[in-house]
């Protein structure tokens, strides 16, 4: 399997996911500008992989003895969307505060979230039946996680255990994650999968194409609401209207029980991600572009979250129950 978080004990490697599918490359993190740096400019992306990798940002500031305080405030200050970003760098300034080794409270991190990935995909690939059509959208993988992923970690499971299914990714316009890296894991392993625009989603679904929707998330809220990739919420309503089970898988890590809707900032990037493709302007000079990076899904478009600790109903009551005992701050 693709080893897309590399630690070695005095530097960071990331396979640099800018480069997908084309060029199988490390980008090489010696210092935590370097990981700020990474994460800006989606070197590395997916919200449990931009939570690894801005944990060895920190492990990094320690290791050169550089100030902690000030390289938490950069890391944070790279994405605001993704909840994992804040969840694993609380969790090193704490391991800092307590007199803990950061480079240890990364790398149980990582381990962490790779076992986690590995339950949401032995307890996700229930829900999929033999011959399964599935979409999903944006790159949910091993890419975005460091091992197995979210959604396609049910979707590896699947195919472990021998069910005869295969994929759709849409392309997921502007950066292409769907047909870049979800394609490419999933071609890497074997798995069946077919790229679409897209735009054609609802057409599949029209036709009777598509049995099921597994995508990540970047955040869920207390009351099942998920901010994932622009374009999710417009595969949700689809769904509904066709009457196919929508599914997110995501971690516990990937909750943020304290904020509210208005709390959550919805990223907007750069203009010249949708008006260029590959150097190439396809907007004509002088027309602006609008490019929100995620969306908001109800939880009322949503049939069930997939953790590692069980499937639920997007509810409040349920939510609450997977944090029973947890000591839980996201932010």
């Amino acid at each position: 399997m693709l080893e897309p978080i590399v630690w070695e004990e005095d530097r960071l490697s990331l396979i640099d996911q800018r480069k997908l599918p084309n060029k199988l490359e490390y980008f090489i993190c010696k210092d935590y500008r370097d990981v700020a740096y990474a994460i800006k400019e989606m070197v590395v992306r997916g919200a449990p992989a931009i939570g690894i990798a801005a944990a060895y940002g920190m492990a990094l500031a320690e290791i050169n003895n550089e100030n902690i305080e000030e390289a938490y405030k950069t890391l944070k200050n790279t994405r605001p969307t993704a909840v994992n970003l804040f969840w694993a760098l609380n969790r090193c300034l704490k391991a800092y505060k307590e007199g803990k080794s950061i480079v240890e409270e990364a790398k149980r991190i990582q381990r962490e979230e790779e076992e986690v990935c590995k339950r949401i995909g032995e307890i996700g690939e229930k829900i999929v039946d033999d011959g399964d059509t599935i979409l999903t959208h944006c790159n949910a993988g091993a890419l975005a996680t460091s091992k197995y992923g979210t959604a396609l970690s049910v979707i590896r499971f699947a195919h472990y255990s021998g069910k005869r299914i295969r994929v759709i990714a849409d392309e997921t316009r502007p950066r292409l994650q769907g047909a870049k890296l979800t394609a490419f894991e999933l071609n890497y392993e074997g798995i069946p999968v077919k790229v679409i625009v897209d735009s054609s989603a609802g057409f599949l679904m029209q036709r009777g194409e598509i049995n099921k929707v597994i995508v990540g998330a970047d955040r869920i809220l207390r009351d099942g609401t998920t901010y994932n990739k622009i374009g999710t919420y417009s595969l949700a309503i689809l769904a509904k209207y066709h009457n196919i089970p929508f599914y997110v898988a995501a971690p516990l890590s990937t909750f943020d029980l304290e904020s509210s809707e208005e709390d959550v900032k919805i990223e907007e990037r750069d203009e010249r991600e949708v008006a260029y493709i590959e150097n190439i302007r396809i907007v004509p000079e002088g027309v602006s572009c609008i490019n929100y990076a995620f969306d908001k899904t109800p939880a009322e478009l949503i049939t069930g979250i997939i953790t590692e600790k069980g499937i639920i109903k997007p509810k409040e009551e349920e939510i609450i129950k997977l944090f029973k005992g947890i000591k839980w701050k996201s932010q």
